[in-house]
């Protein structure tokens, strides 16, 4: 049940911007609509429609703290066709208006180590586009305000217990998505597991728990860690004062972590400012 589930959860957070209701989740899992609503939340303490809910107002808030677009245009993008209902839910659930947000976490977006000058220089990084790659993923959740970055750090000891995935791949780079790096999320999730060559992926087979992620050709933000403890502090630079001064921002798409035994990647989508 659990990996269907799981499945269910990401169908939610790929529509998103879908008007697609829990009918067509249901007949894509073979389930009626209130087996789904029942499994949802004996495994995710939400109904379907408000664990949705929770993942549209949280893709707000990222929009909202590094992009420039109009409040209008984020609403729509999180699914909402109706401007009003969109701020009257932003606020039961944040607290404030979407503008009232979008200035308060800017300003304490820039109270980093790096901003404040108490963590020596800024990180270096780059600008550059990445090719398209392919990852085995499994998806990891954490409780809310907990620390995200341990799940990086345990998935070393995970991986030896899984059952199904190539000796190989347990000792390669691994790949993950950490998808409200620097923001706090009560719906935590992060994807994680070993990349794999375009040759690969028609002969692996994939554990239950699996799936086969494409990631796209994208521009990004690329910088170097030496512990996967700066992970927090160093987005919060790039998305404050780093992605500015190179005249872009950041998309809001998921933060990209790579890693083997010397070296520690991250790659924060970008979207470059027109000339």
């Amino acid at each position: 049940m659990y990996n269907e589930m799981m499945r269910a959860e990401i169908w939610l957070q790929d529509h998103v911007d879908s008007q697609q209701g829990i009918e067509d989740l249901a007949s894509r899992l073979g389930y009626s609509t209130s087996q789904v609503r029942r499994r949802f939340k004996q495994c995710f303490g939400l109904s379907p429609s408000a664990y949705r809910d929770r993942l549209r107002l949280e893709k707000a808030a990222r929009l909202l703290a590094f992009t420039p677009f109009p409040v209008q245009a984020i609403a729509n993008q999180c699914g909402y066709q109706n401007h009003s209902a969109f701020s009257r839910a932003f606020q039961r659930y944040h607290d404030q208006t979407p503008r009232q947000y979008r200035h308060a976490i800017r300003l304490q977006l820039r109270h980093n180590p790096y901003c404040q000058g108490d963590n020596g220089h800024p990180p270096s990084f780059e600008i550059h586009k990445a090719p398209p790659r392919q990852a085995l993923v499994t998806r990891l959740y954490r409780q809310a305000r907990s620390n995200p970055v341990k799940v990086l750090q345990e998935w070393r000891r995970h991986v030896k217990n899984i059952d199904g995935l190539a000796e190989r791949l347990k000792l390669g780079r691994t790949f993950a998505l950490m998808h409200n790096m620097p923001l706090r999320s009560e719906t935590e999730r992060v994807d994680v597991g070993p990349l794999i060559t375009n040759g690969e992926a028609s002969n692996i087979p994939i554990p239950a728990s699996f799936r086969l992620l494409k990631i796209p050709a994208q521009h990004h933000a690329r910088a170097e860690v030496e512990s996967l403890d700066e992970i927090p502090d160093v987005v919060q630079y790039l998305v404050s004062d780093g992605l500015p001064s190179k005249r872009c921002h950041a998309t809001g798409d998921p933060l990209e972590v790579e890693w083997g035994e010397d070296q520690i990647e991250l790659r924060l989508p970008v979207q470059l400012e027109r000339a």
